[in-house]
């Protein structure tokens, strides 16, 4: 049995660890999950659970991560916490008999990670990388507004570094910071209450500038092997909440995953997201990583999870992938689990 340890990640692994063992018929796999959290949902899935030591990062994080696998007799790590580190020392983990399953070449990891390089570097024909420009202070924020703004009907701005949208905002001229905050709008700012904040930080970190784009939103969950895609299954997320999210089969999104995955060399289990604008489709970002909405995904035919491990596992030759179902409008719903 091939002992497969997921360590510190997000809480949605909880998931994918569910579909994979739906999807080993075979018991071929034992599966391991941890977290600094002992009541943390995501190890209940598990064949077995272990509690991370708290405040540990870096490289001594990384060690305590090869003395793990050492003693538990992993096979397989995917790792989530220091995935870049992780696929860096992949020598250290070879020698104590556990492969790395990183969803990229470190290199490329660090690029993914940060938009501005990523939309520099991306070459998606079908879905180009859309207009930007990164600002670190008010001054470079007034100049880059100036010009973008003659081009654009509606700016948005985001952290080049940022995971869950966080930081995101769409800017906006004719409404008061006091509007969007008595709507509980998280996601709009207003163009004054934005130079003000930005004039006292005074210095922070890069932010991207970038066309707003209205169009619809495309989360896709792929299986990758070495740079090739297995398969690809795109969400269109609805315009307006409560409408569930449609499985889309569209050759422009296949083709630009394949274009993506290829050049930086992905592998297993990764997600791109999309979005529609004015002058079409865009490529937002790719996640090296199981997306929050996998299961979503899964739903549509092949089970991705599982499909990730096995494929890294046994090469795609020795896996087969089930034919998309296109059409479906799928959703989530939460269920109560017991911790203790």
């Amino acid at each position: 049995m091939t002992r497969v340890w997921f360590n510190k990640t997000f809480s949605s692994v909880h998931g994918a660890l569910e579909l994979i063992r739906l999807g080993d018929a075979s018991g071929s796999y034992h599966l391991i999950c941890s977290s600094p959290n002992p009541h943390a949902i995501a190890p209940l899935a598990a064949h077995e659970a272990a509690v991370e030591p708290s405040g540990l990062k870096g490289a001594e994080y990384v060690d305590w991560c090869l003395g793990f696998c050492r003693d538990r007799r992993v096979d397989i790590f995917v790792p989530g916490k220091e995935a870049s580190l992780a696929g860096a020392r992949r020598g250290e983990f070879d020698a104590v008999g556990t492969r790395v399953m990183s969803a990229a070449p470190p290199a490329a990891l660090d690029l993914l990670h940060d938009k501005a390089e990523f939309y520099r570097k991306a070459l998606a024909p079908t879905a180009p990388a859309p207009g930007f420009a990164v600002f670190e202070s008010l001054e470079q924020f007034d100049a880059a507004y100036a010009r973008m703004r003659a081009d654009y009907p509606m700016l948005c701005m985001k952290p080049s570094v940022s995971v869950y949208g966080i930081g995101f905002r769409r800017i906006l001229e004719d409404r008061s910071g006091f509007d969007l905050l008595m709507a509980g709008d998280a996601y709009r700012i207003d163009l004054r209450s934005l130079r003000e904040l930005l004039e006292r930080a005074a210095a922070f970190r890069p932010m991207l500038l970038m066309p707003y784009l209205a169009g619809h939103e495309f989360s896709v969950d792929c299986v990758a092997d070495g740079g090739a895609l297995v398969c690809a299954v795109a969400r269109r997320k609805p315009l307006s909440a409560g409408a569930g999210q449609e499985i889309v089969l569209r050759d422009d999104i296949q083709q630009a995953c394949a274009d993506l995955v290829a050049q930086f060399t992905l592998n297993s289990n990764v997600n791109i997201q999309f979005r529609e604008g004015d002058q079409g489709l865009h490529v937002l970002e790719i996640n090296p990583r199981m997306s929050g909405g996998i299961a979503m995904a899964s739903l549509a035919g092949p089970n991705l999870p599982y499909l990730g491990l096995a494929v890294f596992d046994r090469g795609r030759d020795a896996v087969e992938v089930p034919a998309l179902q296109a059409g479906l409008r799928v959703g989530e719903t939460t269920r109560a689990v017991r911790l203790a």
